[in-house]
């Protein structure tokens, strides 16, 4: 029997009697969500996999996408690891706790629901304060995709998550905004050579010094079954507002604007640098984005939501540059938002 069930309530301020009683829910079953440096998750025991059932029913994810076990030390990879190579020690060591996700091959008795059906297990230590008190006064693995519904933009405060999954959830722990802001990086190691499965903050550059080899690259376009699915977030379609969102140069954006305004179409723009002749009026939304990387990504899903929010026919997403440093952001717009063609 669940503790308490939270219907409708706000989201609590994660000090240390909010924290005990998210471990008493976990340990019963329930569903908590809490803050990640990258974007909060919806978390359950990860050794209990009923209660990762409610993860899928909450998310309406499906059951062949495997979830991300957050742990609270290095040491616990022994608990849910089949083999731990070399390559994930020194990736451990060097970025832990941090957003790098690692995906190796699981022990027998890691459930294959959290797997969603794989042999392998994506593992992370997460660098938030709040995540880690949590983990390591549990004791075990949680379960943790993003706290929103399947496909939609990821929560980066607790508010987003309360909007999203009301009465769907035993808790939201309120640790603030998240500090990173796009999903961990993952790698899968389980195989012959290292694969960028998603990027994220830690660069694929960052990882090859470390391992000192390149790392091979996957992309939506080679996602053809579901067995393909190794990781969370490898869909075509992912991180995505309701409101149809469409990617385009800053140099076409002028003219494209033009012609939906034309139309009478109310438009959301997601500017990436500041443009005097494009301004706030009625039937068009501004909101201009960092021009630094890190900062851009930040800000990018709270942004996102609030023009999906402010009903409008179109979001239009001025797109950043597309380099390295950029590689994580471009990922999640890509998946977002329709190229304008």
């Amino acid at each position: 029997m669940i503790l308490r069930k939270l219907v409708g309530m706000k989201p609590i301020i994660a000090d240390e009697a909010a924290i005990a009683e998210a471990v008493i829910l976990l340990r019963q079953g329930g569903l908590v969500a809490f803050p990640t440096e990258t974007v909060y998750g919806l978390g359950a025991d990860a050794s209990n996999p009923e209660a990762v059932k409610r993860i899928f029913r909450a998310k309406g994810r499906p059951a062949d996408h495997p979830l991300i076990v957050h742990i609270g030390d290095v040491a616990s990879l022994a608990d849910w690891a089949l083999t731990i190579p070399e390559s994930a020690r020194r990736l451990a060591a060097r970025f832990w706790p941090g957003p790098l996700t690692l995906i190796l091959k699981k022990k027998p008795e890691v459930s294959f629901v959290v797997t969603g059906g794989q042999d392998t297990v994506g593992l992370r230590i997460p660098d938030n304060p709040v995540a880690l008190r949590l983990l390591r006064a549990f004791g075990g693995g949680i379960a943790a995709p993003s706290a929103n519904r399947f496909k939609r933009i990821s929560p980066t405060r607790a508010s987003h998550v309360a909007d999203e999954l009301e009465g769907l959830v035993d808790m939201i722990l309120d640790g603030g905004p998240c500090q990173v802001g796009v999903e961990s990086t993952i790698v899968d190691l389980s195989g012959p050579r290292p694969t960028l499965l998603r990027p994220g903050q830690i660069s694929r550059l960052q990882i090859e010094r470390v391992l000192g080899m390149e790392l091979s690259l996957i992309s939506p376009s080679d996602i053809t079954v579901p067995g393909d699915v190794r990781a969370p977030g490898m869909m075509k379609i992912h991180y995505a507002p309701v409101t149809p969102a469409l990617l385009c140069s800053g140099e076409r954006l002028p003219d494209i604007l033009r012609d939906m305004t034309a139309q009478d179409l109310k438009i959301g723009l997601l500017l990436y640098r500041k443009r005097n002749t494009i301004v706030d009026r009625p039937g068009i939304r501004v909101i201009r984005m960092p021009a630094q990387a890190e900062a851009y990504a930040q800000a990018l899903y709270a942004a996102l939501r609030e023009l999906d929010g402010a009903q409008l026919d179109k979001i239009l997403i001025e797109q950043p540059p597309e380099t390295e440093e950029w590689r994580a952001i471009n990922d999640r717009l890509g998946k977002a938002a329709v190229p304008f063609q």
